[in-house]
């Protein structure tokens, strides 16, 4: 008896408290506060091409909002108005209405030509690239971005840098798996598939730096394979071209950097990474072998990124982040193609200190 007492004083509480933990819960994943710089978001279009998808989005989402307005409402009304009352007669049966039937019909098929013709148009704009546009090739590894740009012999990673207010073109593909390239801030997604060539148009309004990431689960270290997109204007553009096309300047002899050319060469590194000094250096070829999966490092130290962008974190110096790396590659990426090769506190100092000479 008490308990059936109790169960009656609380199964209100009980039933508000549900309904409010799945409220709260549903509302977690939204942001109820505009959050300044937002790494990832399509709210904060900075390019042509980001914003005609914003402006589609928004003129689909508010019919949304008077679809569900109407609908939700006339349901309210009909519940209030016509709700069962004590002496109230059943309603008269009805079994079809052709009127309405043919109406009700009509209507959406509007509404959906109405969202059809702008989003079909936007489908085949940002599709299809401009013959004037810069072209750029982007190849998917498992964790990380390569860039490569056939015009300017250019090849590079993590970092995709772009000027301002110039259509680019991105040829892409995978070399393993299927992958997902995504700058929000630029453009929307698109697939790079292994044996397929996909195209992607990207633009910047100004000079700023974009986040972006592989959209399509690729295996272990899916969530920390990102990408940063780099606008800058063409000046600053053509002195950055003109300088990743310079050769790397070896190391002077007998000192740190020259040492951890050393550890490099000695422990194999080679097989999958490259470093372009010339036919006249003076030491063990350079040129990954067929087993290629790493970044070109010509110009590593130019770069604010590395390890698919993921290093130096918050708050991490450049040389913490390589020491964070290059001390366990797999316990930082899981499933790093990159070994753990055991190396002492004073090769990866050496190593720091090579790496910080390839500007």
């Amino acid at each position: 008896m008490i308990w059936r007492q109790v169960r009656r004083l609380i199964r209100p509480f009980v039933k508000w408290g549900t309904v409010l933990s799945l409220t709260i819960f549903s509302l977690a994943a939204c942001s109820l506060v505009e959050i300044e710089d937002a790494p990832l978001t399509t709210f904060e279009p900075a390019g042509p091409f980001a914003e005609r998808i914003d402006a589609i989005f928004w003129q689909v989402f508010w019919i949304a909002v008077v679809i569900f307005v109407v609908v939700e409402g006339g349901i309210l009304l009909i519940v209030l108005l016509f709700r069962d009352r004590k002496g109230r007669k059943e309603p008269r049966q009805i079994h079809g209405n052709n009127k309405l039937e043919i109406t009700w019909t009509i209507i959406p098929a509007l509404i959906l030509t109405v969202i059809a013709i702008p989003t079909v148009q936007g489908v085949f704009e940002l599709t299809e690239c401009d013959d004037d546009a810069m072209p750029v090739e982007i190849i998917g590894h498992q964790w990380w971005f390569e860039y490569r740009y056939p015009e300017l012999g250019i090849e590079t990673g993590s970092v995709l840098a772009i000027p301002v207010d110039r259509e680019v073109c991105a040829f892409m593909t995978s070399a393993d798996v299927l992958h997902n390239y995504w700058v929000p801030h630029l453009m929307g997604k698109r697939y790079l598939v292994p044996g397929q060539e996909t195209t992607l148009k990207l633009q910047a309004d100004e000079p700023a730096e974009y986040w972006g990431h592989c959209a399509e689960f690729c295996g272990l270290s899916h969530s920390l394979m990102r990408a940063r997109v780099v606008s800058m204007t063409q000046a600053d553009f053509d002195a950055w071209a003109a300088a990743q096309q310079q050769l790397a300047v070896p190391p002077e002899p007998d000192t740190p950097a020259a040492a951890g050319l050393k550890v490099f060469q000695e422990q194999g590194c080679t097989q999958c990474h490259t470093v372009d000094y010339g036919p006249d250096f003076a030491g063990t070829n350079l040129v990954a072998d067929e087993l290629y999966n790493g970044p070109n490092l010509t110009h590593f130290a130019s770069r604010n990124v590395f390890a698919g962008a993921i290093l130096p974190r918050e708050g991490q110096t450049h040389a913490d982040g390589l020491r964070e790396w290059l001390a366990n590659p797999p316990g930082v990426k899981p499933g790093s193609f990159m070994p753990d090769l055991d190396l002492t506190h004073q090769e990866i100092e050496d190593l720091i200190a090579w790496l910080d000479t390839l500007q």
